[in-house]
């Protein structure tokens, strides 16, 4: 079990990367570049160095080999090159899951190791974990992802064993057929390791249930949102905590409650995992039980980062997530636009009639836009720089009253010294 945990785990510290990613009808070049960004600083997160990236256009991705035969020979020649002027590329990163075929004759080409999205963020997680909790929920993620793949790690164990007289000779009695190979005796370890890892997070999540019925009847509020928006340090800065912030992805992984107290209202508060793109289902269902702060919340405050460019589609990969694995659609629901310190746009000249993108559309429009949708659901801060912070406060105080309110509605008199100070 020792070797299998060897390729459970990828080590890709201070290793050389090269980045693939496609072009395909369902994803046009600007999609690719920004889809190779995000891959990118996931290899650095991991530790890695990236010092090439290959795009290709196809209509999609080719069944066998992922890309074409012509750029897997362009990559294979690249790393070739680079290895005689001393500079070895020792991994390739695909931005998409490779299936076992893909990833087997990918390998077989180019010789080196050979890395897909999941796994790296597979590799992040197992850096990232430091709970028990987190730790059985990484561990099962690679379990799940390492099964179908056992033929390419393990096609030179493939023997035969175990069976009672083979190999005997003539007239050789109880012969119970070939006995069981390498690859279906690794499969069975793999799956009674995933069947006791299901039990422990079974156990914890009983644990972590009666934790939260001990919490009483306390207004719960969690913090959701896309891996890197600043929801960590929002998190120490309301609750003075000293959540760990960084500013890599998924920095965090474990789920943070603390209390927090608005004036004379108390709450709790919830740091949760981080979302991505193109995160696959699979590995999202091992985390589920970490998402059951979110499923019993109150209150969801959707953290985003206001200065990425593609701010929007990363709030439509959240809305989705969180409608299909913590079914949150119906949940009140508060924006908190961060990073406005971090906010730039470029202005269009006046003969420039192409349409205008994100980057030139000004921080006040975006501001009357968000607000004209939801109204007084949203506020624009800087975590960092403590922008407004004192808004967000009032607009959290507000939300949980009218539902601290309706759970204890002899308790108004509570409320009079603050409302009293915020006339």
């Amino acid at each position: 079990m020792s070797n299998m945990k060897e390729f459970v785990i990828s080590e890709v510290k201070n290793e050389t990367a090269v980045l693939v990613g496609l072009t395909t009808n369902r994803q046009n070049e600007a999609k690719t570049n920004e889809y190779l960004d995000e891959l990118a600083f996931l290899a650095e997160t991991a530790g890695a160095v990236v010092v090439k990236r290959f795009t290709q256009r196809l209509p999609q991705p080719h069944s066998v080999t992922y890309i074409g035969q012509g750029k897997l020979e362009e990559i294979r020649q690249y790393i070739s090159d680079e290895a005689d002027a001393e500079r070895e590329v020792g991994m390739v990163i695909f931005d998409d899951e490779l299936s076992p075929k893909q990833l087997r004759n990918v390998e077989k080409v180019l010789q080196v190791k050979i890395l897909d999205r999941t796994s790296l963020i597979l590799d992040i997680f197992a850096m990232r974990a430091q709970t028990a909790h987190a730790k059985t929920q990484v561990e099962l993620a690679q379990y799940r992802y390492l099964l179908p793949r056992l033929q390419r790690l393990w096609t030179h164990l493939e023997r035969q064993g175990g069976g009672s007289g083979a190999g005997g000779g003539k007239g050789s009695v109880g012969l119970r057929g070939p006995g069981e190979t390498q690859l279906e005796m690794d499969r069975r370890i793999i799956l009674n390791r995933m069947s006791l890892l299901k039990q422990r997070l079974a156990e914890i999540d009983r644990q972590k249930l009666t934790q939260r019925k001990n919490r009483g009847r306390l207004i719960r509020v969690a913090l959701v949102g896309y891996t890197n928006v600043g929801k960590s340090t929002l998190m120490n800065l309301l609750a003075k905590s000293e959540v760990f912030a960084e500013n890599k992805l998924f920095a965090t992984l474990d789920t943070t409650v603390r209390k927090v107290v608005i004036e004379n209202l108390p709450f709790l508060l919830t740091d949760t995992v981080g979302f991505i793109r193109k995160l696959p289902t699979h590995l999202v269902d091992s985390f589920k039980s970490t998402l059951d702060e979110v499923r019993e919340s109150d209150i969801l405050v959707h953290v985003v980062d206001i200065s990425h460019p593609q701010f929007e589609e990363q709030i439509e990969v959240v809305n989705r997530t969180l409608q299909e694995v913590c079914n949150a659609g119906d949940k009140e629901m508060v924006m908190v636009f961060n990073k406005i310190d971090q906010f730039t746009y470029t202005p269009k000249d006046e003969d420039d009639l192409t349409p205008r993108t994100r980057e030139n559309i000004p921080l006040d429009e975006l501001k009357a836009t968000w607000m004209a949708r939801m109204g007084s659901n949203c506020v624009f801060i800087s975590a960092k720089r403590q922008q407004n912070i004192d808004e967000l406060r009032r607009l959290l105080y507000t939300k949980a009253k009218v539902i601290h309110t309706q759970r204890f509605p002899y308790n108004d008199f509570l409320y009079q010294t603050y409302d009293d100070l915020t006339e």
